[in-house]
């Protein structure tokens, strides 16, 4: 019986552990967490979502607050369109973040940073310039490029010097989607390194419609896989989304996936972001317990526990210490959501907004609790303690269960 371990993700010469920790923010996915699968010859992850938040908790940076500071006028004010941030910010935000985690790696594993292109900051193709040239004049081994075709991304670094000898791959949900951005990206040059292939059973933003329970991730695979075969093209794919266990994963790598992109189980391992509370929560859900919404301002479905403290939430915008969701118009869905029930309840002093949620308020305070399809499953990996919460979970501890367990099965911890 096969296990994870034999089994490798290759890039050239370079061999790696084929397992994969996906970029879970803001900041779930910490530098603690993506170091650990480094360190254990995997991959890492660690994401770039609100990354001067980010940069300010880490390394002492008054970003947020210096941006608070400079458009604390226009708070009150429903029109965004005059705030912008500030590039050079950006950049030395996305620099401390990357440059620290990677001067901090051991092992022979690699570490990859997780770009959504639906963080449109009201500047889309500038900010997402600056922060994928950033992350690349860090040293970042790789970047994963998300939440969108990402059609221009490419074309935004083709001139950096590190485009060609840093990994670059995206994530699809469809043949179609890797379609389009191989055809918009012929004239570069410069395929994918890796194709990241998520099926419907991922946690947070999807990349299907409300439709997701009619699709699999193991015929998206083979529709990949007959799709890069036809076109002789020899792209490493990484199956993604609702990988429970090592056995989970060879079946995919069975048949023919380089490598398996994993993140629910990570959710509530001890270097994980999460607080220690909301940890519980994961491992205290039932399958009911999960949920698919619209309630993500991106017009993305995303999957969440149904007690998110986000859902239905109404607090005032915040895009002047935020607004990472912004358009290029500087609009957001929860803006117009939110405008609209103060309208309608001009004397209430808490309102209710349940159709969209402040997506970058909420994610910044763990209060928007988005999980994988098999979170109600957690409470299996873990033993219940006296006192009836559950046990944590070291990194190491589960990247190497999903390595070398066979048959199903899941280590328990000591």
């Amino acid at each position: 019986m096969k296990r994870v371990d034999d089994f490798r993700l290759k890039f050239g010469k370079k061999e790696l552990v084929p397992i994969i920790i996906g970029g879970m923010g803001v900041d779930i996915s910490t530098a603690a967490l993506a170091l650990e699968a480094a360190r254990l010859g995997g991959v890492g992850h660690i994401s770039d979502a609100m990354v001067n938040e980010v940069s300010d908790r880490r390394f002492d940076t008054s970003f947020v607050k210096d941006k608070t500071r400079l458009y604390k006028y226009n708070i009150n004010n429903s029109d965004k369109t005059g705030i912008h941030f500030d590039l050079g910010h950006l950049a030395e935000a996305t620099k401390l973040h990357v440059g620290n985690t990677m001067q901090a790696k051991r092992g022979d594993g690699e570490i990859w940073v997780n770009c959504m292109e639906k963080l449109t900051m009201n500047a889309p193709r500038e900010t997402l310039r600056v922060r994928l040239a950033s992350a690349l004049d860090a040293g970042i081994d790789g970047i994963t490029l998300s939440a969108g075709l990402h059609l221009g991304s490419f074309g935004l670094i083709a001139d950096h010097p590190r485009f060609r000898d840093a990994k670059l791959g995206i994530i699809v949900s469809s043949v179609r989607a890797l379609q389009i951005f191989l055809r918009k990206n012929a004239k570069l040059n410069r395929l994918p390194d890796y194709v990241v292939v998520e099926g419907p059973l991922a946690g947070g933003h999807l990349g299907f419609g409300m439709d997701w329970a009619q699709y699999d991730l193991a015929t998206i695979m083979a529709e990949v896989t007959a799709f890069l075969k036809a076109e002789q093209l020899e792209i490493p794919l990484i199956a993604a989304g609702g990988i429970f266990t090592g056995s989970d994963a060879v079946s995919f790598l069975e048949n023919g996936a380089a490598g398996v992109q994993v993140a629910t189980r990570f959710t509530v391992a001890d270097e994980c972001g999460l607080p220690a509370k909301d940890k519980q929560e994961y491992f205290k859900a039932s399958e009911e317990d999960i949920i698919v919404n619209t309630i993500s301002p991106t017009g993305y479905p995303m999957r969440m526990l149904k007690n998110t403290p986000a859902i239905g939430s109404g607090i005032r915008p915040n895009c002047e210490s935020y607004g990472y969701l912004l358009d290029g118009n500087g609009n957001c869905a929860y803006i117009t959501a939110y405008n609209r029930e103060v309208e309608a309840h001009p004397n209430a002093k808490v309102i209710s907004v349940m159709d969209k949620t402040c997506l970058c308020t909420h994610m910044r305070n763990y209060n928007c609790w988005t999980c994988g399809h098999y979170t109600y499953r957690l409470k299996d990996t873990t033993r219940r303690l006296p006192d009836g919460s559950y046990q944590g979970l070291s990194a190491a501890h589960i990247f190497l269960d999903y390595q070398y367990s066979v048959d199903n099965k899941i280590a328990l911890p000591e």
